[in-house]
């Protein structure tokens, strides 16, 4: 990783026989943090923020299973209620005491956002409905359709920002359902669309926007 950018720390707990969480600390005090699903892939994607000149943005990725079938589990709440429940309170409640207490930072709910792409993109929507009170932001990418929306969304409600590509209908119309949804329910939501399919490479590259929208330059 070159000079202008922070680093990658990764540390292994003992969740699920030994779960990762890889963390991108950037050069300057941290103004913001984005916890994020799929952590192997998206922790790194720190330097793309900082690189667009963006507020100094902690991401701490929790890694994903091995397993793709362990993954929906994990991150659609749909498919297995306990497996997701567990997840999430590891992603809720342990990684954050973690940071606080490695790295001496905990942002208030405006300057915290929940990110994810694909399946953890369901998981982000999911988490930043389900407490609003640490999120203030979803951001999230081409959701799959494992968890749809409710038939009533209750404030408060995170803002969000969904990007989906051109070439991949099934996750667009995934994330343009919410962002029906979510504007009914009097939310505010950016929606854009990217060329590519999915897992291309607008995902990272739509990262430094979202950042920038939800916590300014």
């Amino acid at each position: 990783m070159s000079s202008k950018t922070g680093e990658v720390i990764t540390e292994s707990f003992d969740y699920d026989g030994g779960r990762c969480v890889s963390v991108y600390v950037p050069r300057r005090a941290v103004e913001a943090i984005v916890f994020a699903g799929d952590g192997q892939l998206i922790a790194s994607w720190g330097a793309e923020v900082e690189r667009a000149g963006a507020p100094a943005t902690m991401v701490v990725g929790v890694h994903r299973p091995a397993d793709e079938t362990e993954r929906l589990r994990e991150y659609s709440l749909g498919f297995d209620p306990e497996r997701f429940t567990a997840h999430e309170r590891f992603f809720t409640d342990q990684v954050p005491i973690w940071i606080a207490a490695a790295f001496g930072v905990s942002m208030p709910v405006k300057r915290t956002a929940v990110m994810g792409v694909s399946a953890s993109g369901e998981l982000a929507v999911a988490l930043g409905l389900r407490h609003p009170e640490l999120y203030g932001a979803i951001l999230c990418a081409s959701p799959g359709a494992g968890y749809r929306p409710p038939a009533e969304l209750s404030p408060p409600i995170p803002h969000a920002y969904f990007v989906a590509g051109d070439q991949e209908p099934f996750f667009r119309d995934n994330a343009a359902r919410w962002v029906h949804a979510l504007r009914a329910a009097g939310t505010e939501v950016v929606a854009t669309e990217r060329r590519g399919t999915h897992g291309g490479p607008f995902w990272r590259e739509e990262f430094p926007l979202m950042a920038k929208w939800a916590f300014g330059t």
